[in-house]
């Protein structure tokens, strides 16, 4: 049995574990990622880090504390007219958010179909729900501002309670409005053919994509150790 194959272009490949070798080094496509997505990539691993902290510092704060720690379901009740309803803000900011995945991962498999306006318009509509997030996290915040909340203190009960609230959702609100502002110029990009002119494709709407439902992933885990324990 021969102990070397011969390629279409006739050079000669040893053959066996030799072989193996030579294969996986000269095929270059099989390891390739995009320069943008890398990048991208590594940052969310570096945010992943920053909010694992976060979160991790919460649940010591709140496991040690002396004073009794605030009940979620009371401190962010809502009353429309009649009896309180527990968490009814952030379920319904939970749905937008999720909401805004979906529609994000629309605009991604629309842009590799490269179908433009569908596209910009899914991806401003993700926009326009991030803002809405940001705008009721902003209501939230001045309703327990309102009611005597701060970082330093908090009538409800321990005082971490305020700092790690502010802290750990003003963080992540800082996040999805950059997201807002990176989806606009995106979407606005594609609107004007610059990719396009570029001689690209739309790949960069995944990357987009990738930040957002890092985003979105983030306020499942908030909204599960925060909200609901």
């Amino acid at each position: 049995m021969s102990e070397a194959a011969m390629t279409s272009t006739g050079d000669v490949l040893p053959a066996g574990t030799k072989g193996v070798g030579h294969d996986f080094s000269s095929d270059m496509q099989s390891f390739h990622v995009p320069w943008g997505k890398a990048m991208m990539w590594i940052f969310l691993l570096s945010d992943t880090f920053i909010f694992s902290c976060f979160l991790i510092g919460y649940m010591t704060v709140r496991i040690s504390a002396v004073d009794p720690w605030p009940i979620p379901s009371e401190v962010f009740a809502l009353s429309f007219g009649g009896d309180p309803i527990p968490l009814i803000l952030i379920a319904i900011m939970t749905f937008v958010l999720i909401t805004s995945s979906g529609t994000m991962a629309l605009a991604v498999n629309f842009g590799y179909r490269r179908n433009k306006k569908m596209t910009v318009i899914l991806m401003l509509a993700t926009a326009l729900l991030g803002a809405t997030f940001v705008g009721m996290q902003a209501f939230e915040w001045t309703k327990l501002i309102s009611e005597g909340v701060r970082p330093w203190e908090n009538p409800f009960g321990a005082a971490q309670f305020g700092s790690s609230f502010f802290m750990i959702t003003g963080f992540h609100g800082m996040h999805v409005s950059a997201g807002v502002i990176y989806l606009l110029v995106i979407a606005n990009r594609v609107r004007n053919g610059f990719y396009e002119r570029r001689g690209g494709n739309y790949e960069i709407v995944e990357i987009t994509g990738l930040y957002w439902h890092f985003v979105d992933l983030v306020w499942v885990f908030i909204f599960a150790l925060f909200y609901l324990w």
